[in-house]
């Protein structure tokens, strides 16, 4: 990772995301029509499917938000982020305050799910507005929807139940996002208090919970779904492990690390990622599988030897700010596989913007640039991030 390479990197991250997959989106997805963003396009942009994700609205408010207060005030972007806002507080709430999956072109509700995930989309999104804009209600909506995702995550019994109460199991999701969506309502906010606690102190409450009932150096993995106690489920849902999930969980707890400049946070997600990246790189074709086996045992899931785009952009991020935190040459080593493979296998050249999609060989399984959870949220953060390390690394200050 010498100077040179540094250089090639920033640019590359910087103009794919100025001069390719922002303009995609901006140019294909807005609703100039109804509001917010459509994200079902085909690989030239057309579009596949005028119903709305409740996540990609969220997702995609945060990301044009972020882009406004961190990148340049452009009007677009700051036009784009409205457009989501308002669409989210127009249609995607149900009248008890819960929010909806999806919804029509138009706003009108198509589905409700058990969990809370628009919520911590919309509670970010909300909060990258209030700063882009010094809107008091934006702000005030980040806490309260952010609040609701506590309740719902991590009040008994205020969420519906998955499974029968037999074997009953938790997942890391809840934890992983709580944590992303506290750093960011404490970045664009303040170290708010909201349900009784600080964002910080909801982060320190899901690091720990990963740690102490999910993360298990008896087999060098991170789990995905665990018993209550944090026991182990011998049967597939308990098996099933998810690299990519991990990896990312590892970089939002090393981010944690390096903004508190705590050597044990950075330890912790650094190794998470050396243990999901042995578990998931494929050796055969390169790329990351989507599912492995925690005895190394068939997976029940079909899809477990994909190749998707998300799992790669957060281990291009990981192994990235890992190298940073740590000059371990094996992390430089890492990013610059899972960069040239992504670049290599999802970017589309003629088109613009990334396949989501991959066979194991890495040849587009499907030719869509979008759907009801890709939308530019994951390659645009990556781009961003890993733009911003790269600046960071060039400093006279970190040399």
């Amino acid at each position: 990772m010498n100077t040179e390479r540094l250089e090639q990197l920033t640019r590359t991250y910087r103009e794919t995301l100025l001069n390719d997959v922002i303009p995609f989106w901006l140019r294909h997805g807005i609703d100039r029509e109804h509001g917010g963003i459509i994200s079902a396009l085909d690989r030239d942009g057309s579009i596949l499917d005028t119903d709305k994700s409740v996540w990609v609205q969220g997702r995609s408010g945060w990301m044009f938000g972020t882009l406004y207060n961190t990148v340049e005030r452009r009007p677009e972007w700051l036009e784009a982020a409205r457009s989501c806002i308002e669409f989210l507080r127009q249609h995607c709430f149900a009248p008890e305050g819960k929010m909806y999956f999806s919804v029509s072109r138009e706003g009108n509700p198509l589905r409700m799910r058990r969990y809370v995930y628009s919520e911590a989309f919309a509670a970010i999104a909300n909060a990258a507005y209030a700063k882009a804009t010094g809107e008091a209600r934006a702000a005030e909506d980040a806490e309260k929807i952010f609040a609701t995702y506590l309740r719902y995550s991590f009040t008994p019994d205020v969420m519906a139940q998955k499974f029968e109460p037999t074997r009953p199991m938790k997942g890391i999701g809840p934890h992983m996002i709580g944590i992303v969506t506290a750093q960011e309502l404490r970045a664009n906010l303040g170290d708010v208090t909201i349900a009784g606690r600080t964002c910080t102190e909801w982060i320190d409450r899901s690091i720990a919970e990963i740690e102490r009932d999910f993360l298990k150096p008896e087999h060098a993995v991170l789990m995905e779904n665990v018993g209550l106690n944090g026991e182990i489920i011998d049967h597939f849902d308990g098996r099933t492990l998810n690299p990519g999930h991990a990896i990312e969980c590892a970089w939002f707890i090393m981010r944690e690390g390096k903004l508190r400049n705590d050597a044990r946070l950075i330890r912790l997600g650094c190794t998470i990622l050396d243990w999901m990246w042995q578990l998931g790189w494929d050796e055969e074709f390169g790329g990351l599988f989507y599912f492995r086996d925690l005895r190394g045992l068939p997976v029940q899931e079909y899809w477990h030897d994909m190749k998707f785009w998300w799992p790669h952009n957060e281990a291009t991020i990981a192994t990235l700010l890992a190298w940073q935190l740590t000059g371990d040459a094996r992390y430089s080593r890492w990013h610059q596989m899972v960069h040239d493979w992504s670049f290599q296998h999802f970017a589309d050249p003629q088109s613009g913007e990334w396949f989501g999609y991959l066979h194991r060989d890495g040849s587009p399984s499907v030719r869509l640039k979008g759907n009801q959870w890709k939308g530019p949220f994951h390659l645009p953060r990556m781009l961003l991030t890993c733009w911003n390390l790269c600046e960071e690394l060039q400093s006279p200050a970190t040399k």
